[in-house]
């Protein structure tokens, strides 16, 4: 089950997360323990990151902390003496700086944040003076008195019901591609992984680490329903539309049982041209591939291909509450504050409201 996958994904970023605690102050593992049970791994992670930011300007840049031997230097005690006008500097600095990378030290690399990346790093900061003041570890906590970034209303990028068409298309005549990326993708039969793969992102909604985490054994073609292992390792029984069963099918029996695995990952449904379980990076890559050329104005994520699913669901059954259940969301936020369990007949309808392409 893709379950075993799951697991072997959360025990990577698990040692990253403690490969990046390794580079902060000792104290700051009593944040992370207590964050443990409700926040995601990479939640977590994401605050590492933004944390050893933190520790590495007061080390480099604020004249109080000129006596510490380095980030990792700093104590609980040194929160409070840390005021609101000081959170603000470390703002301004977020717009442009240099510093290490976590995994390699030796190498510096130059960053810069729009409002949005200080407005997360100031939500984490603001996370981490939480913890310790409610404890009452500190006695004060400047992070409330600093005001966030004001963000501007994203415009929402999704598919036009042509476009997701036109992209279809183009993985089955390959009408974009260079006539050596042809030959070369029609000797390993990509086309009919791509499609596969893209049509079940665009068909269902699922995310991008559902659907490469999914193995031969969570489909069954014969209900046309898969199951896939949500975040916090969780499994949900989805239903997919008659147009991704039938490209499914098509991958399964003309395309994946002629290939020989290499060992341990035998049972992954969709693969690599090494033979092994495809990455989060391949499915990345091999879509901009296609959507760069089909609508080269938008930049199509895979999650832009989940918005995409769930616009039209929406549009489809005015059911907030399905597109929620079926989307996997767990904050009630997500989708417009509403969220409620539905039936698995429910759920089947979702495949049957759903047209990747017009009649």
């Amino acid at each position: 089950m893709a379950v075993k996958y799951q697991r072997e994904e959360n025990n990577k970023l698990n040692e990253k997360l403690q490969s990046i605690l390794l580079q902060l102050p000792e104290f700051c593992e009593d944040f992370f323990r207590g964050i443990m049970d409700i926040m995601q791994i990479k939640t977590r992670i994401a605050y590492a990151l933004d944390l050893r930011i933190f520790f590495y300007y007061l080390f480099n840049n604020d004249s109080k902390f000129k006596d510490r031997k380095d980030e990792k230097d700093f104590t609980v005690e040194d929160l409070d003496t840390i005021s609101a006008i000081d959170i603000e500097k470390f703002s301004e600095f977020l717009s442009y700086y240099e510093m290490p990378k976590w995994d390699n030290p030796e190498q510096i690399v130059t960053y810069s944040n729009s409002q949005s990346g200080k407005m997360r790093k100031l939500s984490t900061l603001r996370s981490f003076y939480k913890y310790y003041y409610k404890k009452e570890i500190i006695k004060n906590n400047p992070a409330v008195l600093v005001d966030l970034p004001k963000l501007k209303e994203k415009t929402i990028v999704r598919l036009e019901t042509n476009e997701s068409a036109d992209l279809l298309d183009s993985i089955e005549t390959g009408e974009f591609l260079s006539e050596r990326s042809k030959k070369i993708g029609k000797t390993l039969s990509l086309p009919q992984r791509d499609l596969a793969i893209i049509s079940l992102l665009l068909g269902t909604g699922i995310r991008i680490s559902e659907c490469v985490g999914i193995d031969i054994s969570d489909i069954n073609f014969k209900d046309d329903s898969f199951v896939v292992t949500r975040k916090g390792g969780n499994q949900a029984i989805l239903y997919m539309p008659s147009e991704v069963k039938e490209i499914l099918q098509v991958y399964y029996n003309e395309v994946r049982v002629k290939i020989a695995p290499v060992k341990g990952h035998e049972n992954a449904f969709f693969l690599s041209s090494q033979k092994k379980r495809i990455s989060v990076r391949n499915v990345q890559m091999l879509l901009n591939k296609y959507t760069s050329s089909v609508v080269p104005l938008k930049r199509i994520s895979p999650h832009k291909l989940r918005s995409t699913y769930g616009t039209n669901l929406y549009n489809e059954t005015g059911d907030i509450y399905l597109v929620a259940e079926v989307l996997g969301h767990s904050d009630i936020n997500t989708t417009r504050k509403h969220y409620t369990v539905v039936n698995e007949d429910r759920k089947r309808s979702a495949a049957k409201a759903t047209k990747l392409r017009k009649d």
